[in-house]
């Protein structure tokens, strides 16, 4: 087994020829079981088969909004819904931020769609000019903006010194074909003019200790680190996030860095596989093509 301090990562076929390493699989959900268009039925059913021989599965995302949202995306996509256990997202490490500032008014940086992070907690959503602090849960039109639109609304925070919470710590994501911008990058924005952000979801430890709980409850008995395996299209969040935390990582190549991994049919090109991952710390445990038994 490779270690996750060897620099070497084993470039595996399928997930079937190392299932038998783990007892849990921590598992992005954008770009692993879909691309924001349409679910990847090979995906959901490798998670399925692994759930099938006793091992139990939490999408772990960084998704700006509660899990029982993204579980209706999920279910909008067509993606299987015994591919998982539980579900862990963003946006419920989001809630918890807020629930401590109970009472203080905050401006939403974010689409309307996101509006479910603030549901049921003591908070009122106040204009900016008002707020004690802000929750970004990304673009207000990812379609058509980017961080740099944002430059004068980033100036008036840090002049007021507010704190970011940001729900999304993802630079990008795919969406169908294409990469778009997410709340990660507006939070990086903000700290390069001297903000102060607050991450609620992946590379950061606190959702991987929720999803450890959700494997506990699944389980019964909190399992050994040795044997839990993250899942992920991202070397910055999902990679980096695993080996924070203690885990092996599976890298999935077709995501979004497969213009620096893929060859023209599609396939890991390891020259270009080592290539990115140099003088990374960590380098995946294992990398894979697309997630598939």
């Amino acid at each position: 087994m490779t270690s996750p301090n060897d620099n070497a990562t084993e470039v595996i076929a399928g997930l079937g020829t190392i299932a038998d390493r783990y007892d849990v699989l921590l598992c992005d959900v954008w770009g692993v079981l879909h691309n924001g268009v349409a679910a990847f039925p090979e995906a959901g059913e490798a998670l399925a088969r692994f759930r099938a021989r006793g091992g139990t599965v939490v999408l772990i995302t960084n998704a700006p909004r509660p899990h029982g949202v993204v579980r209706v995306m999920l279910d909008g996509l067509n993606a299987r819904s015994d591919a998982y256990d539980a579900i862990v997202t963003s946006g419920d490490v989001t809630r918890g931020e807020i629930a401590a500032r109970h009472g203080l008014p905050v401006w939403h940086l974010g689409p309307a769609r996101d509006l479910p992070v603030f549901e049921g907690l003591d908070v009122s959503l106040a204009a900016l000019e008002d707020a004690a602090y802000v929750v970004c849960t990304g673009l207000f039109d990812d379609d058509t903006e980017t961080p740099d639109d944002y430059a004068d609304r980033l100036r008036a925070m840090a002049e007021r010194r507010l704190t970011m919470v940001c729900a999304n710590p993802d630079l990008v994501v795919e969406r169908g074909h294409e990469l778009i911008y997410c709340a990660g990058a507006i939070a990086a924005a903000y700290e390069a003019i001297g903000g102060r952000s607050i991450y609620a979801g992946k590379p950061h430890l606190p959702i991987y200790a929720r999803a450890i709980e959700r494997a506990v409850a699944v389980r019964g008995a909190a399992p050994d680190a040795r044997r839990v395996l993250a899942i992920g299209d991202a070397l910055r969040t999902d990679i980096a996030g695993a080996r924070a935390a203690g885990f092996d990582s599976l890298f999935v190549a077709r995501g979004i860095h497969a213009a620096e991994t893929l060859d023209d049919r599609g396939h890991i090109d390891e020259t270009r596989l080592s290539s990115l991952i140099a003088g990374r710390q960590p380098s995946p445990t294992v990398a894979i093509e697309r997630l598939v038994w």
